[in-house]
């Protein structure tokens, strides 16, 4: 008996079919946090700052990577500046805006999104205003 393609294929792709949509459920939503130090972010959307987020250090060469983790799997890629100015958006064409949040923390908007982000914040030499 000969198989044509199409029905080789359809055979194939009715098997693969209910093995995506069980992959692709996420279950109750309540998923634990990917590894790395809990950060408080405001999903776009969301109404308050919690400590949902994770990040995680890496080295790309001689630039130090942050990357931010949110709760449905998605994240974020920031190059540590090198100029004390904070981070900025290491993917994307989007603009990341850092604003000081206390004397510990950077605060992070991109895209909707919004992240609280550890800081050490460098002193200002003597004699400057």
């Amino acid at each position: 008996m000969r198989i044509s393609r199409t029905h080789q294929f359809g055979g194939i792709l009715r098997g693969c079919v209910p093995a995506m949509l069980l992959a692709g459920c996420g279950g109750s939503g309540s998923a634990p946090p990917p590894p790395g130090d809990l950060v408080a972010c405001q999903p776009a959307g969301a109404t308050k700052f919690t400590s949902i987020c994770t990040f995680d250090r890496s080295q790309r060469g001689d630039v130090a990577i942050l990357t931010v983790h949110l709760p449905d799997g998605g994240f974020r890629r920031f190059e540590i500046a090198k100029d004390g100015q904070g981070v900025i958006a290491a993917d994307g064409a989007e603009k990341a805006v850092v604003t000081l949040h206390g004397d510990k923390e950077i605060e992070v908007a991109i895209g909707g999104d919004r992240y609280r982000l550890p800081a050490t914040l460098k002193a200002k030499p003597t004699g400057t205003p």
